[in-house]
Order: C-alpha cells, then structure tokens, then sequence
C-alpha cells in the first residue's frame, strides 16, 4: 500500500491514464477493424476511406506512447498493402 502522499496521487494519476489510454486503445482498434472488414468484403472505395481514417488515430496513438511506433508503422504497411491488393 502506498504510504507517502506523493504515491497516492501516482496512484491515482496512473488509474485515470490507464482508463485514458484503454480508450484509445480501443478506438485505434475499432478503426483497424473497420478497413479489415471492408477489406474481406472486397469493398476497395470503404477500405481507403476506412483506412485514410485510421492512420491520423494510430500515429496518435503512437505519438501519445499508447502503442510503440514500430508497432504503428508495421500496422500501417500491412494494412495499406492489403488495401492495395484490392
């Protein structure tokens, strides 16, 4: 348990940012499923609509550090690629 005032507020700090970044997580993710679902319908316009959509979401993710930039930009490639394939 913390017993000093300033890591009861790191605790406090540390549930509100990860509440902060669950969100977003789960935005970014409903963003990627949205291109993939126009993907495996084989809807070319939905998909780079969908996909021009979801990469201004994951590089803020990534540039909030919710996920790493690495991670971003290997979703991103693939992603574009199987657009592209359509």
């Amino acid at each position: 348990m913390a017993n000093t005032p300033q890591a009861r507020k790191r605790i406090r700090r540390n549930n509100r940012r990860a509440e902060i970044n669950t969100a977003r997580m789960s935005r970014i993710r409903s963003f990627i499923k949205r291109v993939e679902v126009a993907c495996e319908a084989g809807d070319k316009d939905a998909a780079s609509a969908a996909l021009k959509a979801a990469q201004p979401e994951m590089a803020r993710g990534a540039a909030r550090g919710v996920m790493h930039k690495n991670t971003v930009a290997r979703k991103m490639s693939r992603l574009t690629k199987r657009v592209a394939a359509l």
